[in-house]
């Protein structure tokens, strides 16, 4: 292989590695990934079967600290009286391993005084760098998907701004979806945003909030369309647009889902 085709070669797994949002050092040093582990000790064959039910074991603490993680969540938000004290307690909660690894806690965009209220799944990597929900690629389709039917998140009248925030406000590694115990975690968190900022409409962006908040069990392919209640609030399943990005044939349906927002959010003018 010559130089310049190793050289492109290097390049073309960079690319790969940054898609995959491994973008960042973690350490000052490299690690050998190929060294040998430190060998580990077998235990006596007359102990193995004694031993053997130890993983169970420990699995019991893991959910018991998932409980007490809800547990303080619930108790942090429930003492938030207004959108800045949930900030600032999101910013200093320590119960999400995901905070360890992001760069800011993303909060939310827009105008907090909207009709309506847009909730994604988490920060990808250029939400994570700007502090802000959807400003990467999937945030410049979702605005051009709100432009389409009038709304904008800065639009000088409230009534056609929105406010935009995601169910989960730290970027997990590899951009991977939030796991079920990292949703359950900031559901009080989402039930008190919601409460605070006090939209008349939301629309849940993809599975993570579907299935966070909701607690639905099959995929958004099938949800979206449908409207359900949520905090007192009428909610309407839509297709991610970063699945649009994508699966560009999926448009059809957010157009058609965007039409039925549009009837809601000109029904509350008119009523």
């Amino acid at each position: 292989m010559s130089g310049l085709q190793a050289n492109a070669a290097d390049l073309a797994r960079l690319r790969w590695l940054i898609e995959l949002g491994a973008d960042e050092a973690i350490g000052d040093s490299p690690i050998d990934r190929y060294a040998l582990p430190a060998p580990v000790a077998k235990p006596a064959a007359g102990r193995a079967v004694a031993e053997a039910p130890a993983p169970v074991a420990a699995a019991v603490p893991a959910a018991e600290g998932a409980a007490a993680a809800v547990a303080e969540a619930e108790r942090v938000a429930a003492g938030c009286n207004s959108l800045e004290d949930l900030r600032a307690a999101l910013a200093a909660f320590e119960g999400c391993a995901l905070k360890k690894g992001a760069r800011n806690t993303v909060f939310a965009d827009g105008n907090p005084e909207a009709p309506l209220m847009i909730i994604g799944e988490a920060p990808g990597r250029e939400e994570d760098a700007r502090g802000l929900p959807f400003v990467g690629p999937a945030g410049q389709m979702l605005d051009r998907m709100l432009a389409a039917i009038g709304i904008a998140r800065d639009h000088a009248d409230v009534a056609n701004a929105c406010y935009i925030t995601n169910l989960v406000p730290w970027r997990p590694p590899q951009n991977r979806d939030p796991s079920a115990d990292e949703a359950a975690m900031m559901k009080p968190f989402m039930l008190r945003h919601i409460e605070l900022a006090a939209p008349k409409l939301l629309v849940l962006l993809g599975n993570v909030p579907a299935r966070g908040l909701m607690g639905a069990t099959t995929g958004i392919t099938r949800l979206r369309g449908s409207w359900v209640d949520l905090a007192g609030r009428p909610a309407l399943h839509m297709l991610h647009p970063a699945g649009l990005l994508h699966n560009p044939a999926n448009k059809r349906h957010a157009w058609a889902d965007l039409l039925a927002l549009k009837d809601r959010l000109e029904g509350l003018d008119n009523g």
